[in-house]
């Protein structure tokens, strides 16, 4: 009776074997297939990353495009298509009115292919990243004044480009809108009777916006009624300069150019 139970473990060593050997290629078969099922699928290549974001732009599925596009700059920085998501990049941000990031991805653009013949773009994006916020002319106009000097500087840089062409009726508007806040803030010294104040405000508009006439003509007017109510050089009120000042709210039918 001994000896049959001694002869019995080596057929239940076997058994057990075989079992382990089953398990275990069970688990290797879930180990490759369930990356199929549940897992992450293959990584996309270059070309297709940029092809799914150029289609999710296209669609004006910016939020989806920026984040294929930003796959693309993370996974194969070196890819000719790498230079272009870049700038996809911030034309999402732009689509999507995050101007800052738009901004930000514009400018580092800029310095990281400053020869590429998209910087003309590039540039004209970034005025208008400072021009979407352009505020009506009772408030303050650092935007306005951010967007000027990048499209004067775009102007300048590429005076042949289509995008500084482009950028001659954005200009203007900036230009109107500084004239007019400053000529809004004279006219508001005026009649707190801070003549010196006023009178700087409309030199200002004068002599720095002369192109826009809606403005100049009544900035003189102005000037003369201040001059009559200054007794000369150094009245003892100081000038404020580009500085904002809180001003009460453009009443209905006043004649500002927003």
């Amino acid at each position: 009776m001994r000896q049959n139970k001694i002869e019995s473990v080596p057929g239940a060593v076997q058994r057990s074997g075989i079992r382990i050997l089953v398990l275990a290629l069970v688990l290797a078969l879930c180990a490759s297939g369930c990356a199929g099922w549940f897992g992450t699928k293959e990584e996309k290549s270059a070309a297709e990353l940029a092809e799914e974001g150029a289609a999710l732009f296209e669609a004006e599925k910016y939020d989806k495009a920026l984040k294929s596009y930003e796959r693309l700059r993370d996974w194969y920085p070196y890819s000719p298509h790498a230079k272009e998501a870049k700038l996809r990049i911030a034309d999402a941000h732009f689509h999507l009115e995050q101007y800052d990031q738009a901004l930000q991805a514009y400018q580092q653009y800029e310095q990281l292919h400053p020869n590429d013949s998209q910087i003309p773009y590039a540039t004209y994006q970034m005025g208008m990243c400072h021009y979407e916020r352009l505020r009506s002319i009772d408030r303050t106009q650092v935007p306005t004044r951010n967007a000027l000097e990048v499209f004067l500087r775009l102007q300048s840089r590429f005076p042949d480009s289509q995008w500084a062409r482009d950028a001659e009726e954005k200009i203007e508007k900036c230009r109107r809108n500084l004239a007019g806040h400053e000529f809004y803030v004279g006219e508001f010294y005026f009649k707190s009777e801070q003549y010196q104040a006023a009178m700087n405000r409309f030199e200002i508009v004068v002599t720095q916006y002369p192109q826009v006439t809606a403005y100049t003509d009544k900035a003189r007017r102005y000037m003369d009624r201040c001059s009559r109510h200054l007794p000369g050089e150094g009245s003892g009120q100081t000038p404020t300069g580009d500085g904002w000042v809180q001003l009460p709210p453009i009443e209905v039918g006043w004649e500002g150019v927003n």
